[in-house]
């Protein structure tokens, strides 16, 4: 007998049982399921043995097309807040208990796979409640007839809206507006390399980038990480920028105050404003931040 047989000769004393036709007659909302019998079971005339290794992959399968991302509340462009959405995901606990039920209590075959609720991070009540002071705020100017940098511009600035920080928490730009992709809609647009323009995917995002930063540090945050370009840029006074790259460097902020914060970001003809709130019981400490 080989060692995953053994193993699940093992976690059979721990209710892994598995009936060999049980996956081909399960029903599951919201979608439906109809998996073929799995070849995890090995069949003794005595008992039944579970591959342990391939039974995870079962409901690793059985997990990936229940699955459903949680979404949280967020103000929409009219200042109305849009309800928080649960996910779901597989209940493994629950769904080796059904299975051992089924085997040995010869229950229905017929069953609904039971699901684990995710609760969004976010939901309406908290958001209501960081949204009520302005704790910090920056402005910046762009050219809107460059379509591909505005473009860009958009895209990030969507990407980082309705962002929401916990105390002690970390907001890293890179990891929040994602690798810039022409999947995604990112163009070809001017870029600073080594202290030379150039052209590059998701060219412009700098000015994002570095507009949070001086809403940032307007409303007294901790800034974690920043670096400044190669040259001067003309949207923000010299060494007030934060440039940022998929592979290199990224901007990192993190929030030191007892209150959860909220960014609002939004584009307004050719003015990109970056505006941060939280609850009006918060004790900040706000700096003073230069513009042009």
């Amino acid at each position: 007998m080989n060692s995953h047989l053994l193993l699940g000769l093992i976690l059979f004393f721990h209710t892994l049982i598995a009936p060999s036709n049980f996956f081909s007659t399960i029903k599951s909302q919201p979608s439906q399921l109809n998996d073929k019998e799995q070849d995890f079971l090995w069949k003794s005339p005595s008992l039944p043995v579970i591959d342990t290794e391939e039974f995870n992959k079962v409901m690793d399968g059985l997990d990936n097309k229940v699955y459903i991302a949680p979404k949280d509340a967020i103000i929409n462009p009219y200042g109305n807040i849009v309800p928080e959405q649960v996910g779901y995901r597989l209940h493994r606990v629950k769904f080796i208990r059904q299975m051992y039920a089924h085997y040995f209590n010869d229950t229905s075959s017929k069953q609904e796979l039971p699901l684990q609720v995710i609760y969004p991070r976010v939901d309406s009540e908290l958001l209501d409640s960081i949204r009520r002071k302005k704790i910090g705020r920056y402005i910046t100017a762009f050219n809107s007839n460059n379509k591909e940098r505005s473009m860009n511009i958009s895209l990030a600035t969507e990407a980082i809206n309705n962002s929401v920080i916990f105390p002690k928490e970390q907001f890293s730009f890179n990891q929040i507006v994602g690798k810039r992709t022409v999947e995604k809609g990112y163009l070809q647009a001017p870029v600073i390399i080594n202290g030379k323009f150039s052209e590059d995917i998701g060219g412009g995002i700098c000015q994002v980038s570095s507009t949070l930063f001086n809403a940032v540090d307007n409303a007294g945050l901790k800034i974690v990480q920043r670096y400044s370009h190669s040259r001067k840029i003309p949207y923000v006074p010299p060494k007030r920028d934060a440039t940022v790259s998929w592979d290199g460097p990224d901007f990192v902020f993190e929030n030191t105050y007892e209150r959860p914060v909220l960014i609002q970001a939004k584009m307004l003809g050719n003015h990109l404003l970056i505006e941060i709130y939280s609850a009006e019981t918060i004790s900040y400490q706000p700096r003073n931040v230069p513009y042009l």
